[in-house]
C-alpha cells in the first residue's frame, strides 16, 4: 500500500479538510500512531478512507494511503504539494535554505535540480559508475562468505551500511571508507541519520523549536560542523591535486566532486563552495535516508 504524508499548517476552520479521527486536546492523534505507525495508519485508513486528516500535536497532517489517490495528488496537484515540512533537526547551519531536499520550488532549487539531472543522476553517469557498485557488492558477498566459513556472526545492518557508504564515497570522492582513517566519517554519518530518525517534539509543537528540549538540533549542529570540516579537507585536497596536475575539465573523467568543481569553475550554473558542501551532505546522507524511509 502506497503511503504519502503531506504536512501543511493551516488556521483552524480556514479550509475544509478530509475526515479523520477526532484529535485529543494538545497532543492530537499522536497516541493513535503506536509503536508501528504504518500499521496504525493502515487501520485508520480502513475507517476514514484513503485520504484522511490527523493532528500530530499542533501540526495538521493529511495522510494518503491509496495508489490512485497518491497519483492524483502527485500528478494533478503537484504544484500544491511539492514543498515539504522541514524537520527541525535538518535546520542546523541553515541547511533548509540551501539543501536541495528542503528548498521550495525556486530558482536555486531549479539550478540544483538541473545539476543532479544533467551531471549526477543522468543515465551516462549512472552507467559509468556501474563497475563501482558491482565491485562493492562483490566485496560484501566475499565478506559474508568468509565469515560463514569461519563461523563468525555478521551484523548485517552494519555490513550493508558500510557497503552503501563505500559505494557513495567512491562515486563522490573516489575514496574507499574501509580505510581506518575514515571511521570518524562513518561515526558522523551514523550520528546524523540517528538524530534525523528520532521523534522530535519540535516538529509536532513548533512553539518548542527555540527551546530544543531534546537537544537534537544542538547535536545535529555538532555533526554538521564535523562533516563540513571533512568536506573542506577533501575539497582542498582535490583543488591542490587539480592545480598540481593541471586538471582539464573537458577531457578528464571525473567523480561527483570534480563535476561540481567544474560547474563552479565554468559558471554554467551559479553555485559556490557552500552550495557544494550542502549538496554533498544531501547526496551522502539525506537521499539515502529519505529513500530508506520512503519520504516523498
Amino acid at each position: 500500500m502506497a503511503l504519502s504524508s503531506f504536512y501543511k499548517r493551516r488556521k483552524a476552520g480556514s479550509e475544509q479538510q478530509p475526515p479523520g479521527p477526532t484529535p485529543y486536546p494538545v497532543i492530537g492523534n499522536l497516541l493513535e500512531l503506536g509503536d508501528k505507525p504504518h500499521k496504525s495508519l493502515a487501520k485508520l485508513a480502513k475507517i476514514h478512507g484513503p485520504i484522511m486528516t490527523l493532528k500530530f500535536g499542533q501540526v495538521t497532517t493529511v495522510v494518503v494511503s491509496s495508489a490512485s489517490m497518491a497519483k492524483a495528488i502527485l500528478q494533478n496537484h503537484d504544484s500544491s504539494f511539492c514543498n515539504r515540512m522541514v524537520p527541525d533537526a535538518a535546520c542546523s547551519y541553515n541547511h533548509q535554505e540551501i539543501g536541495m531536499v528542503w528548498l521550495p520550488v525556486s530558482t536555486p532549487w531549479k539550478n540544483l535540480r538541473k545539476i543532479c539531472n544533467l551531471h549526477i543522476f543522468s543515465s551516462h553517469k549512472l552507467d559509468a559508475n556501474q563497475d563501482i557498485r558491482r565491485k562493492k557488492i562483490k566485496h560484501l558477498l566475499a565478506y559474508v562468505e568468509e565469515n560463514c566459513r569461519v563461523g563468525q556472526a555478521i551484523v548485517i545492518g552494519q555490513a550493508v551500511f558500510n557497503t552503501s557508504l563505500n559505494v557513495l564515497s567512491n562515486t563522490i570522492f573516489s575514496v574507499d571508507l574501509v580505510d581506518p582513517t575514515a571511521r570518524e566519517f562513518k561515526d558522523i554519518v551514523w550520528g546524523i541519520m540517528t538524530e534525523l530518525g528520532k521523534p522530535n517534539l519540535s516538529d509536532n509543537f513548533p512553539l518548542l523549536k527555540k527551546l530544543d528540549l531534546q537537544g537534537i538540533r544542538r547535536r545535529m549542529t555538532i555533526h554538521y560542523s564535523k562533516i563540513f570540516e571533512v568536506f573542506d579537507r577533501l575539497i582542498d585536497q582535490r583543488l591542490d591535486q587539480r592545480q598540481e596536475h593541471g586538471y582539464n575539465t573537458s577531457t578528464e573523467s571525473s567523480d561527483v566532486l570534480d563535476t561540481l568543481l567544474n560547474i563552479r569553475q565554468d559558471k554554467s550554473v551559479e553555485i559556490d563552495g557552500n552550495d557544494i558542501k550542502h549538496m554533498l551532505l544531501v547526496l551522502f546522507i539525506l537521499f539515502p535516508f529519505l529513500h530508506k524511509f520512503q519520504v516523498i
